[in-house]
């Protein structure tokens, strides 16, 4: 096993587009580290230049403490898992997890013992002797997990592996992998756009948005203190709530009304005129259930379609904003891949709520949750930045943005 760090990665293709802009990350041995992002943010293509697939343009590649910028895939000693699985459809499953021991010309009894040993890992004893073809999409996605398995390689490398399957399988084989890779300790870079693999399995997300890294961070510093608007947006189902804002003193004006803040999150916002507001759809609540109601933080709405799910209703409530704030909105909405960003409140409230569409209602909001963005950068003004991790990518996404 062995750390990897990129230092200043680029990689530039035929007609100069940086698909990669200055990447840096050090992952820890051991460490299991997502790079996330929508489709065209460059993750895949850091992934392959981490393998040896893609050359590396410019900047520095380890693996432990060699540079392995110039070295072919076969010598830096990674095993890559891909989404289709890869697998040969001819050979059984013993043979297509052997296959990378006999390619080395391990002796039988050897391949015999690491086989059976990494087959009892991912419970596929029973299917030893069967083809790829007669086995379902987690069995695949498990055969080509065990075939990296018994090379013993210094880090595995996923890319998107799941995405072939369907959601009650991809949850079972997100707790498969991330089981595996705890018990193996094995370092782990895992390429995903879903949100979800990257909050449930890493142990620090790497998002990136047009081949820059925006922010490198744990799970819930990236939920709690997103470094940005794009990083806000993307992390998060539903997405963020975002809604023109203006501090007066130390209240919010909001389309709905009026929310105190507090003097410290006030004073960040203070005297900047239009800002975005920032605030997550499960931190509002039915004021007429909760007993916190008289703190100056609620308002009436009205809600435009209910969706009651059982345990939980999602309420919707259109707003208007202002043409600035729309602008910036629509140019979010299309960094993230088309993740709807309209203007709309969407709230998760307690499935006891009787709040009913077509009606005005009464909700409460937790002010202390709320993030304030400057509209022109995207930059967060309120973010706690000892527990945001690494926040990249805005002076880099300013350069890019200028004209030759």
């Amino acid at each position: 096993m062995s750390a990897i760090k990129l230092k200043n990665i680029v990689k530039r293709y035929g007609d100069g587009f940086p698909a990669v802009n200055d990447v840096s990350i050090d992952i820890a041995d051991g460490e299991f580290v997502i790079l996330v992002g929508p489709s065209g943010c460059g993750k895949s293509t850091l992934l392959r230049m981490i393998v040896g697939l893609e050359d590396i343009t410019d900047g520095e590649l380890s693996i432990g403490e060699k540079v392995v910028n110039d070295l072919p895939p076969r010598e830096r000693n990674l095993a890559m898992v891909f989404q289709n699985y890869a697998l040969y459809p001819h050979l059984s499953v013993y043979e297509n997890i052997a296959f990378p021991l006999r390619l080395a010309k391990a002796p039988d009894d050897e391949v015999d013992t690491k086989v059976r040993e990494a087959s009892a890992t991912l419970e596929l004893d029973e299917h030893l002797e069967r083809k790829p073809g007669n086995l379902s999409g987690g069995q695949r996605q498990r055969v080509a997990m065990g075939r990296a398995i018994v090379r013993e390689a210094d880090a595995f490398l996923f890319d998107e592996p799941l995405s072939n399957l369907d959601a009650k399988l991809r949850g079972q084989m997100r707790t498969e992998i991330a089981r595996l890779q705890k018990k193996l300790g094995i370092t782990t870079v895992y390429v995903t756009h879903d949100q979800t693999e990257a909050m449930t399995l890493g142990d620090r997300v790497a998002v990136l948005k047009k081949g820059v890294l925006q922010q490198l961070a744990t799970p819930r510093e990236l939920y709690e203190n997103p470094g940005n608007l794009f990083v806000a947006g993307f992390i998060g189902s539903p997405p963020m709530n975002f809604l023109p804002a203006e501090v007066e003193g130390t209240q919010l004006k909001l389309p709905f009304g009026t929310v105190e803040i507090g003097e410290e999150k006030a004073a960040k916002g203070r005297d900047k005129g239009l800002l975005i507001a920032g605030i997550r759809p499960e931190h509002f609540e039915d004021a007429s259930l909760s007993d916190k109601a008289s703190d100056g933080s609620t308002f009436s709405a009205p809600v435009d379609f209910v969706e009651w799910l059982g345990h939980e209703t999602y309420a919707y409530v259109p707003f208007e904003a202002p043409a600035e704030v729309k602008e910036r909105l629509a140019e979010l909405e299309k960094d993230l891949d088309g993740e709807g960003l309209r203007t709309q409140l969407v709230v998760s409230l307690d499935g006891a709520t009787t709040i009913k569409q077509g009606e005005d209602a009464k909700l409460w909001v937790d002010a202390s949750k709320i993030h304030l963005f400057d509209p022109s950068s995207g930059e967060n003004l309120t973010v706690d930045a000892e527990h945001a991790g690494e926040i990249h990518g805005r002076a880099m996404a300013e350069a890019a943005a200028l004209p030759d």
